[in-house]
């Protein structure tokens, strides 16, 4: 019986399992949008979720809070400038998970992560690069 299990365990020991959802939680963050297997990116999400509401917040006990989880300053610096003020008004639901294709190799089911407002920022940047070649 699975009573008061939670999460998923990928087969993994729990360090290569908090090393791997830290890796994907990071790419996230860092390019806005990645194509991973349809259990890892409901796992991701739900991480990622939490960040992004701590984001929200702001205050430094936030920061400190997603500075034991995503080791790259960068990426937080990021994360608390302009991801978190794009969903200041928003309780939840973030992300998006679409299921693309199954995987040539092993045929698992991938999709592909991004954030809600991912296609908006995209033709707002190719709006700008317009402007720039004219």
């Amino acid at each position: 019986m699975r009573h008061r299990i939670d999460g998923r365990a990928f087969g993994r020991s729990a360090n290569q399992r908090k090393a791997l959802l830290r890796g994907l939680v990071t790419s996230l963050f860092e390019h806005e949008r990645i194509e991973t297997t349809v259990a890892k990116a409901k796992e991701v999400r739900r991480i990622a979720e939490r960040i992004i509401t701590l984001g929200i917040k702001g205050d430094l006990h936030s920061k400190r809070l997603v500075l034991t989880f995503l080791p790259n300053r960068a990426v937080m610096s990021k994360l608390f400038s302009e991801i978190a003020p794009r969903f200041s008004g928003r309780n939840g639901g973030y992300l998006r998970i679409i299921q693309t294709r199954n995987r040539v190799n092993d045929s698992a089911p991938m999709a592909v992560l991004e954030f809600v407002d991912y296609e908006d920022l995209k033709k707002s940047k190719e709006a700008k690069s317009d402007k720039k070649n004219k």
